[in-house]
């Protein structure tokens, strides 16, 4: 059994080995010996064995059969379903059974790019140590509301474990601390050419800019039309809901993978004109078709738009109390619509964010009061309703009888004036834009000259 697989400790394996032997022993001892016999160590009857146990803890493949050997290091089939499952995590469980052949493809791919990053950090003298891990572990966690140890249980629930997830962050962060040796220290940028961009920034105001994600599947000129294909199917689940963070981090080959493929505030025309083409039609919410760039597909989703230097009520930021009724099991459709009616009622007559309490009472509900809310970062349908309304109004009741209805009532609302980027942020911008550039070529050449063997 390779090492990677091996979860006992020697002391361990070596006594589940000597219980094995001893019981199979015993079997033969009790054939061969006279029944009578009192020994307890050569009797199954003295464990009290029982008659239909029940087995605990999950049985390890009796052959780890290898998917790739890539410079030596081998990448199985458990490797590529494991990773996989943490893509199904990330989607709610939500994969399509007709395409998991070639979500696993695509995983194998990055699981190949991911051990050559690793690779070459190495080489670099670049350590990643257990510690680094677990802090990012422990953030990942915390971020999901768990311990370190029911992150670990959730992950073994659902067909994959911590071992999958600590490779990834290896990855991750190897190719990370890997770019800024290797690439950020080569890369500059010129006071000329930010000042430019503030220029141009600042003589555009009130233009659109657009909250953009991308996910980039590299491929060459014999391999662009499977990889159109993988960007198409890839689509399509994002279209029924998958997660674009969760699909970016998985698939996206460019160094904004490890950010769930978030490229910031953009204009169009800081983006390859093939991308820029298309920015300019879309609106939030909407995710593009596959567009080919040089060196690959790239698939962008919209996810908030705004005009520069221009005041826009979304980004008000708003403190809200949220009042939410429950209905008890058995409720009909007719008696909770007639609930809510009253409901909406009140709502509408709340009188000031002070009245929220005196609904809550009225309804057995119950109040929870949020600070610091962007509008922006509301559900649009939210937004939308929240738009026209003053401090001290309420949203009408939204939800559902399965999970409650709520309205919202303005506390306070506190508008924001846009401001031009800082010279260090329009910097950071350039030099981001130029380390993915050289990291794209980076990874290339590293498949380039990689042994690769597929079994």
């Amino acid at each position: 059994m390779p090492a990677a697989f091996d979860f006992f400790p020697a002391r361990a394996r070596y006594a589940t080995a000597a219980l094995v032997l001893a019981v199979a022993t015993g079997a033969a001892a009790q054939n061969a010996a006279d029944p009578s016999s009192s020994s307890p160590t050569n009797s199954a009857s003295a464990l009290k064995l029982p008659e239909n146990p029940q087995i605990f803890g999950q049985a390890m493949p009796a052959v780890v059969k290898a998917t790739a050997i890539v410079n030596g290091a081998v990448i199985t089939m458990t490797d590529v379903d494991q990773r996989l499952a943490l893509l199904a995590i990330a989607n709610e469980g939500r994969l399509p059974a007709d395409q998991i052949d070639e979500l696993r493809q695509q995983v194998l791919r990055n699981l190949i790019d991911e051990t050559l990053q690793i690779q070459a950090a190495k080489t670099a003298e670049i350590e990643v140590t257990s510690k680094d891990i677990d802090r990012t572990l422990e953030r990942v966690a915390q971020g999901q509301k768990m311990t370190t140890a029911q992150l670990a249980d959730y992950l073994k629930a659902n067909n994959t474990s911590i071992r999958t997830l600590r490779r990834q962050i290896e990855g991750e962060t190897a190719w990370r601390r890997l770019q800024q040796q290797k690439i950020e220290n080569t890369v500059s940028v010129g006071d000329d050419e930010v000042k430019a961009v503030l220029e141009r920034l600042n003589a555009s105001k009130g233009t659109q800019e657009y909250r953009v994600g991308e996910i980039f599947l590299s491929a060459t000129s014999d391999r662009m039309p499977q990889t159109m294909a993988n960007a198409n199917q890839i689509i399509e689940q994002l279209r029924q809901g998958a997660s674009f963070p969760g699909y970016a981090r998985q698939y996206s080959e460019a160094s904004t993978a490890a950010v769930g493929g978030d490229l910031g505030w953009v204009r169009p025309e800081q983006l390859p004109d093939q991308l820029a083409t298309v920015l300019r039609t879309m609106a939030p919410g909407q995710i593009s078709a596959p567009i080919a760039i040089p060196g690959g597909v790239s698939i962008i989703a919209v996810q908030d738009a705004r005009k520069i230097l221009t005041a826009d009520p979304r980004n008000a930021v708003l403190s809200l109390k949220q009042v939410s009724i429950a209905f008890p099991p058995g409720t009909t459709r007719p008696q909770a619509e007639a609930r809510v009616a009253k409901f909406a009622e009140a709502a509408q007559n709340v009188g000031g964010c002070g009245g929220a309490e005196r609904i809550a009472r009225e309804f057995n509900g119950e109040v929870v009061q949020s600070d610091q809310i962007r509008l922006r970062e509301l559900p649009p349908a939210l937004q939308e309703i929240m738009l026209p309304l003053q401090v001290g109004q309420a949203t009408r009741p939204f939800g559902s009888i399965e999970e409650g209805v709520r309205t919202l009532v303005i506390c306070g609302r506190d508008e924001v004036d846009p401001t031009a980027p800082t010279f260090d942020q329009v910097f950071n911008q350039l030099s981001e834009e130029r380390v993915n550039l050289r990291a794209r070529r980076y990874l290339r050449d590293l498949r380039r000259d990689a042994v690769i063997e597929f079994r």
